[in-house]
């Protein structure tokens, strides 16, 4: 047994074990030879200095003095407690397990040593030895809620799971109060019953559990997780359903929560019976689950596998226009839509995959309306355009499929083919015509693509007419609230009222309006550029046409312009004329129907505004409307308005290829117009423009972004931009490090045609050969031959 000290003595060991538990190991080893002094063979003393010195990395000297420490006093447990720490400390839990031991028959009632030697037990696995030590400590301390949980963790890992149970229910009956509705020690031990429950396999025991003791657990996700699993695992597939839709409504980015062993076993019987059906929408009801890589891997194989067994012929269900290869032509199509498909896209294999099902089944519309979007991919708008047609002719009753035949002509630029073919469906009585009747429904999305369809050919100011058109729609839209302001709270409709009221709120952030407005606006950017064709209503400078020309354009233009507004003064003071066609109702006449006056402004920036100021209202967080914001403020020299716009911008993405060259632009602009621009301004944009570093040049700034985004087309494209306005002397070089990006292996056929046009503007000799090399890259692509 440990050796008597006097008072003072005593008093000094307890500093000693103070000191060392806020390792003031300094002051500890004073304390304990001031001990040792008069008391040189303290066993106890010995050790906690040997303690002290292990802690100060003199391990050797640490264990040669713990020995002395037993030599001296065999019968300490303090002593036998200190070897075993010490032995600890070099990890030889071994020999530390057999020091706390001896240090455990000396003091029974430690709790200390208990702790210790239970930590090491479970540390080397010994659970046999874990739950003999947490049996003990439980039975001196029972009062301690922690005691009872860890012997039923003691019994949990040694297999004993009931009694595990067992022992924290006796401990809630132990209780006389229940415990408090926030008392997370008890919330996080009703949860640890409830996987003890099932873990024995009693999954309706864990749900009932769950839904009695846990339903106001702290741990509200963990609750929902289980009930949604274990309803899973008792076959209660809708109540399941409902569980993990509430999961994924809390967090629809855990894809733990789309997941199931048996996914490939229900997508299969699931794949089955579509195809068998020969359900045309079976890959759009799947696709969403394209963003779990697995999942798309899976899907295909199945179908493949149903392709090639005998199951798909052997449908005796009636067949679509009598083909007895339903399930087949409904294999090849859905293979052909995972291939086209952006998150799997193979367009070769989606092009043969289709052509399996059209043969298969000739007439069908759905079928031959993929091989356009196939075609599409590939950048042939022309094929793209005949396929969606042959699919037209199909079913000419179908609107949807009319409509798509109208957008693929559009796209291909047969803006008088697609008037004819919306002709079909709209009301041949309206005065103007098809397009008239386009208006009067404010059916934008075609007005938009025709608008751009238009700025595509150069023909700017029918383009801006079209986007002037949808612009007008959102301002009749506007306009139509007024009426409802008395009439709904008349009717007492005040619900659907403040409704009506919010939704008018966000009006122009509607993406129609946007695309249609960023759109003008860089037709009008386009105008303030390049003044000498900007109203020519035809081809515009893209090709470089040489002077004489554009000044004959331009003539042109302005004589037409004037011509308009002599009319339009000439009928200033008369009554509105109408005009009608057959029995149609009356219309007012337009006086500029072509825009020859939109294109032929001479105020481009301020008609620009006219969309634009709409789009950074409400839309502040569209990167490319900020983007426009800049190019419109800084050609008009409002510096403040632009640095907003490109605070904004960077703010949103400041690696973005745009930002980076305006960064550039209006760092330039400002050095050039500082005298210009009010001191109050000047001291305002340098205390806000961070945005380049101050230490840094505007070609190293360039430089490092072109290295940090070497791989990206666009990025790439902006730095050679920027590079070739701040040193006008490297064109040679700009103009072929834009070739070389046809080397990218990330490129698209639409970013070597922004290549090919970066390189006409530059009138460089590198876009013949540029051309040719992006021709052979993408064989069945027209837009390469269509920049002539």
């Amino acid at each position: 047994m440990p050796q008597p000290l006097n008072s003072k003595e005593s008093s000094l060991f307890r500093t000693v074990v103070r000191n060392y538990e806020d390792k003031q190991y300094k002051k500890g080893i004073k304390a304990a030879d001031q001990i040792l002094k008069k008391n040189p063979k303290h066993g106890d003393t010995l050790a906690m200095k040997a303690l002290i010195m292990n802690s100060q990395g003199k391990t050797e000297e640490a264990f040669a003095l713990g020995k002395v420490a037993l030599q001296c006093d065999m019968k300490s447990h303090v002593c036998w407690h200190v070897y075993g720490l010490l032995y600890r400390a070099a990890k030889n839990f071994e020999e530390a397990i057999k020091a706390y031991k001896f240090a455990l028959k000396l003091e029974p009632d430690s709790s200390q040593i208990q702790r210790d030697l239970a930590l090491l037990q479970v540390q080397m696995r010994d659970y046999q030895g874990y739950l003999v030590s947490r049996r003990q400590m439980l039975t001196q301390r029972s009062h301690i809620r922690q005691n009872w949980t860890a012997l039923a963790v003691a019994l949990h890992l040694n297999g004993e799971l009931s009694e595990a149970e067992g022992v924290l229910t006796t401990y809630e009956g132990t209780l006389k109060n229940p415990p408090s509705k926030t008392d997370f020690e008890n919330s996080e031990a009703v949860m640890y019953k409830n996987s003890l429950i099932a873990e024995q396999g009693d999954t309706q025991k864990a749900l009932d559990h769950l839904e009695s003791a846990a339903k106001h657990n702290l741990d509200r996700l963990a609750v929902l997780e289980l009930r949604a699993q274990y309803l899973a695992q008792l076959g209660q597939k809708e109540e399941a359903a409902k569980a993990y839709r509430t999961l994924i409504d809390r967090n629809s980015e855990y894809k733990t929560y789309y997941d199931g062993d048996e996914f490939r076993d229900a997508a299969d019987k699931y794949l089955n019976r579509m195809l068998d059906k020969g359900v045309p929408s079976t890959f759009a009801n799947l696709k969403h689950l394209y963003s779990n890589s697995s999942k798309k891997n899976i899907l295909p194989v199945i179908v493949q596998q149903y392709i090639d067994s005998d199951k798909s012929a052997a449908n005796d269900e009636p067949k679509r226009n009598g083909d007895t290869s339903k399930g087949a032509s409904a294999a090849y199509y859905f293979l052909a839509q995972h291939y086209n498909y952006y998150l799997s896209r193979d367009l070769d294999a989606a092009l043969e995959n289709i052509e399996k099902a059209i043969e298969l089944e000739p007439d069908s519309v759905d079928f031959h309306l993929t091989k356009a979007r196939i075609w599409k991919h590939y950048g042939n708008t022309q094929k793209a355009s005949e396929i969606m047609e042959q699919a037209r002719t199909l079913d000419t009753r179908d609107r949807h499929i009319n409509t798509k035949a109208a957008k693929y002509q559009l796209r291909n630029d047969e803006t008088e083919a697609a008037i004819k073919t919306m002709g079909m469906f709209t009301r041949a009585e309206t005065v103007g015509g098809p397009l008239a009747d386009l208006h009067d429904m404010q059916c934008m999305w075609f007005l938009t693509e025709d608008g751009q369809s238009y700025a595509r050919q150069g023909k700017l100011g029918l383009a801006l007419k079209r986007f002037t058109s949808v612009y007008n729609v959102f301002d009749v839209w506007q306009e139509d609230q007024f009426d409802f302001h008395s009439f709904s709270l008349r009717k007492g409709q005040i619900r659907a009222y403040v409704d009506m009221m919010r939704w008018e709120d966000h009006l122009r952030d509607h993406p129609f309006f946007s695309r249609a407005a960023l759109s003008a606006v860089g037709i009008y950017l386009n105008i303030h550029d390049k003044p000498l064709s900007n109203g020519t209503n035809g081809i515009g400078d893209a090709n470089g046409d040489d002077a004489a020309e554009r000044k004959k354009a331009a003539k042109k233009a302005r004589k037409e312009a004037q011509k308009a507004e002599r009319e339009a003064a000439a009928k200033k003071n008369e009554p509105n004329k109408s005009t009608k066609e057959g029995d149609g109702e009356a219309k007012k006449k337009d006086d500029d129907p072509d825009g020859v006056k939109l294109a032929a402004t001479t105020e481009p920036m301020t008609d620009a505004m006219k969309f634009l100021a709409p789009l950074l209202q409400f839309s502040p967080k569209s990167i490319d409307a900020q983007i426009a914001g800049f190019e419109v403020y800084i050609r008009r020299k409002k510096y403040l308005l632009a640095l907003k716009c490109l605070l904004a911008a960077a703010a949103l993405g400041k690696e973005h290829p745009k930002v980076h060259e305006q960064i550039v632009r209006f760092k330039l602009a400002m050095e050039k117009d500082m005298e210009s621009v009010p001191p109050k301004s000047l001291e305002i944009i340098k205390s806000e423009f961070k945005l380049l570093p101050e230490s840094t040049s505007l070609s190293q700034f360039n430089d490092e972004y072109l290295k940090k985004h070497q791989d990206s087309v666009q990025s790439t494209l902006s730095a050679l931009r920027v590079r070739r306005l701040l040193a006008p002397d490297t064109a040679t070089r700009c103009e072929k490090d834009v070739a070389a990006v046809i080397k990218l292996p990330s490129i698209t056929f639409e970013e070597a045609r922004e290549a090919l046009e970066l390189l006409r503007s530059w009138q460089s000799s590198e876009a013949a050969s540029f051309k040719s090399s992006a021709a052979a890259k993408w064989p069945k692509a027209t837009v390469f031959s269509s920049l002539t």
